[in-house]
């Protein structure tokens, strides 16, 4: 979701811009059950046509706080986090971010197989970034079998100016995050974390918030040519029904603009249709919190609304730092042409690999008016030690079985 339609639209683009699930596919769709919901049922329900005919996920009203889910069962993952006071003493005129210039170097490696955290009070303001980068990696290869043979070459990474997108034909490891909301079918943009239960992938929390966002799953690489190269990865339920889904507990009371850094949102899905991991079917991105605002060589996916193939764009980052008090906080920031809605929780990624398709995650489509009021310019939530923290909450939830 992109901050482009007023109040007014929003409400009816609820009401009308997916409308309700067609009749016939609904008809010839399988009943799922509350507690069963696995890759054949999600395959059945996500139907090619349903995926075409799935529309961006509208905006929520941005002064409206999400309205509380119910109380969260014994095994269910969600839990009040941190408080962040974002950063708003150097205030910056929107402008679009220069040429790109050389990548910068990795960082160090922390430990993060441990994800116990104890929760601080919600008043206490998060501390300033420090300087040093802390990275995620992913962890070592689990005894799994061997990538799939079917699995496609990588597709050309085009080559183009500073900002420019491009449609291309996708890497494995960003997809389509397909949801049901109010009747309508949605999606948005989401990819894979390296994580050690290999099952996480990461969007922005404004497109998975709400009690009603059901028959949720991920479809690594989706075109319409090939809409489920590697299958369906449905995200898990608890044995209360509930998805498996992160997301600070402040993003959901205080609204999507008070709690605008707090913007990301992690998930567990299942295994695919042939009983295998996604990280291990596709790889996984690293995730870095820590690592600044200013990236020399940032690349931007997006699945842009109704176009047939994923959106890919090479600039550099810049600080945002919000001078509405409506919607505080400082942001990454990044000019790169057509990215309206659908690419909503897309990547920031560092240092992407062209023989693996993966890289250092820093950020993703979300945050400030929900990733920008103008396709050509996009904002994500700083990765820093509140999202840490909310992936080592996934991490700790989501193990392996």
């Amino acid at each position: 979701m992109r901050g482009t339609l007023t109040v007014a639209a929003a409400v009816a683009a609820l009401l009308v811009a997916a409308g309700p699930l067609p009749a016939a596919e609904a008809g010839g769709a399988v009943p799922v059950a509350a507690g069963r919901w696995g890759a054949h049922e999600a395959e059945s329900f996500w139907t090619p046509e349903r995926m075409a005919a799935a529309r961006p996920l509208p905006p929520v009203p941005p002064q409206s706080p999400v309205a509380p889910q119910p109380p969260a069962m014994p095994d269910a993952p969600v839990s009040p986090g941190p408080t962040v006071t974002p950063d708003l003493t150097a205030p910056v005129t929107p402008v679009r971010p220069p040429a790109a210039v050389p990548a910068v170097t990795p960082s160090p490696t922390p430990d993060v197989t441990t994800p116990a955290v104890t929760t601080p009070d919600a008043t206490t303001p998060e501390p300033a970034p420090t300087p040093t980068p802390g990275t995620l990696p992913a962890p070592a290869p689990a005894p799994a079998p061997a990538p799939a043979p079917e699995r496609p070459a990588l597709p050309r990474i085009p080559a183009a100016g500073p900002g420019a997108g491009q449609d291309f034909g996708g890497l494995p490891v960003v997809g389509r995050m397909y949801l049901v909301k109010g009747g309508g079918s949605y999606f948005c943009t989401a990819s894979v974390v390296a994580s050690p239960g290999r099952n996480l992938v990461v969007s922005a929390a404004h497109c998975l918030l709400g009690a009603d966002t059901r028959q949720v799953a991920f479809v690594p690489q989706y075109t319409r040519a090939k809409p489920r190269p590697f299958g369906m990865f449905p995200v898990v339920r608890t044995s209360a029904g509930r998805s498996k889904i992160w997301i600070d507990q402040r993003y959901r009371t205080q609204g999507v603009n008070r709690a605008a850094a707090l913007d990301v949102a992690f998930a567990q899905v299942g295994p695919g249709p042939k009983g295998r991991r996604v990280q291990d079917v596709v790889g996984g991105n690293r995730l870095v919190t820590g690592a600044g605002y200013a990236h020399a060589r940032a690349t931007l996916i997006g699945h842009p609304s109704t176009a047939a193939r994923p959106r890919l764009c090479v600039n550099r980052t810049t600080k945002y730092t919000s001078t509405d008090a409506r919607i505080p906080g400082s942001f990454l920031r990044i000019a790169c042409t057509g990215y309206p809605g659908g690419t909503s929780g897309g990547p920031f990624l560092l240092r992407l690999d062209n023989r693996t398709g993966t890289g250092d995650l820093v950020g993703v489509i979300g945050g400030w008016k929900t990733g920008g009021d103008k396709p050509d310019v996009s904002y994500s939530s700083y990765f820093g030690a509140d999202i840490r923290r909310l992936y080592e909450k996934a991490v700790a939830g989501a193990k392996a079985p």
